[in-house]
Parts: C-alpha cells; sequence; structure tokens
C-alpha cells in the first residue's frame, strides 16, 4: 500500500479533483501515507485522526509538521472552514462498525464540502462470491508462519479480519473487526446527506467498474440544493 505505484495514481486523483488553490480534508489521515505527497502537490490538507501515535509518526516524516490535523473520530469531528474534496482511503469507511455511524460519516464530510466539492471513498466490494453455502471465512493470506482469514456474518454485514503469526516458534493473533458495505448502500448515505454520486471506478487510474471488479473508487458531489 506505500509502493508509489500504489500511492501515485491516488494522488493524482486527488490532486485534480482539488484543482488549484483547493482545501482537502482526510478522514483517517493515519501516518501520512496521502496526506504528504497530495500537500507536495500543493494542496493544503488537514486531516481527522484518532490515534495520536499515528499523528506522532506522520510529524516525524519530512513535509508532517505542514498537515493540520484535529484528533478524533472521522465521523464527528468538526474542522474549520470549507473543502473542496473530502477523502476516505483504503476500506477505511469499514472501521465504522455500523450503519448509523457509517451515515453520520457521510454527514460529516458533506457539512465539510464547498458547494460543489466532492467526497471520495476507496473501498473493496464484499467478496461473499467466495462464500460457498455453510462457509463464513475466507482466506486472504497463507504461507510460511502467517496466516490471514476474514470472517463474514452476512445477517449483520459485519465480518473481522484475523491474522495469526508464528516466529521463532511463538504465535501472535490479532482479530479487528470492520462492518462491509454495498456500492449502492453507500450511494443511499449519499443522497440522505446531500450527495450524488458523480463517478465510480475500480480503480485511482479509472478502470471501468464492473461486475467483476473487487474494489472501487466513487466520488460523490456536493449539490447545493
Amino acid at each position: 500500500m506505500f509502493e508509489p505505484e500504489v500511492v501515485a495514481p491516488a494522488v493524482d486523483f486527488l490532486a485534480e479533483l482539488a484543482g488549484a488553490g483547493g482545501r482537502a480534508l482526510e478522514l483517517g489521515v493515519g501516518t501520512g501515507r496521502i496526506a504528504l505527497p497530495l500537500r507536495r502537490r500543493g494542496v493544503e490538507v488537514h486531516g481527522i485522526e484518532l490515534s495520536r501515535a499515528m499523528v506522532e509518526r506522520m510529524r516525524a516524516k519530512p513535509g508532517g509538521a505542514a498537515i493540520g490535523v484535529s484528533i478524533g473520530d472521522f465521523a464527528a469531528t468538526k474542522v474549520a472552514g470549507t473543502f473542496s474534496v473530502a477523502y476516505l482511503v483504503y476500506n477505511t469507511i469499514m472501521n465504522l462498525t455500523s450503519q448509523d455511524a457509517q451515515v453520520e460519516c457521510f454527514r460529516n464530510a458533506a457539512d465539510h464540502l464547498e458547494p460543489g466539492g466532492c467526497f471520495v471513498v476507496e473501498v473493496m466490494v464484499p467478496d461473499l462470491r467466495r462464500l460457498p453455502p455453510g462457509q463464513n471465512a475466507v482466506p486472504f493470506r497463507v504461507d510460511d508462519g502467517r496466516l490471514g482469514f476474514d470472517l463474514y456474518d452476512v445477517a449483520t454485514q459485519s465480518m473481522s479480519s484475523h491474522h495469526v503469526e508464528v516466529v521463532d516458534g511463538r504465535g501472535s493473533y490479532l482479530a479487528v473487526p470492520f462492518r462491509y458495505v454495498w456500492p449502492a448502500e453507500l450511494d443511499l448515505m449519499a443522497r440522505l446527506a446531500g450527495l450524488r454520486l458523480r463517478e465510480r471506478w475500480d480503480g485511482w487510474s479509472r478502470e471501468a467498474f464492473t461486475g467483476e471488479s473487487r474494489q472501487h473508487v466513487s466520488v460523490w458531489e456536493k449539490t447545493g440544493d
């Protein structure tokens, strides 16, 4: 996720949306993977982040001091001013583990956009087609000493990613909860927030989104109605 060939298309996409003199708001800014190169492109970037430790890591990087950060929940935290683009990348919308929280995230993003501004979300398409009847687990990593798998609960749209690692005979285990969400459901959340779908792609390089796509980059525009 940190490789230049992964980061550069996202930064190009967001810089184009922000436009000359535009401001960008990153929800879940983390360690600045996207915010820092976007700032180097001349876009003023402000971030919202719950983890102070991650913000400290960003501050230690070149240019980190130039990124304004508000500490808090990105579904609710308010920032002064308006922005030409707000964005949420790399499945981070799924870190909000209830539908209500995801709806509030859209409303919060819309509240920060200027008329005509855009909210961008990069997220996976739920991989339920890989689940045979009666199975609720999908492996995503199986190699020497490491195992990763997702558990799905289709009744609640909840899932969790499980990571098992064995190093020098000692094992570690981590489970992270998520709520998966469908593209059409995101479109409805956007409408509730006063946004309309402007474009949807398979990736940052604007590959066509199809029934076989396993992820999408979607852009909703503030209508100003």
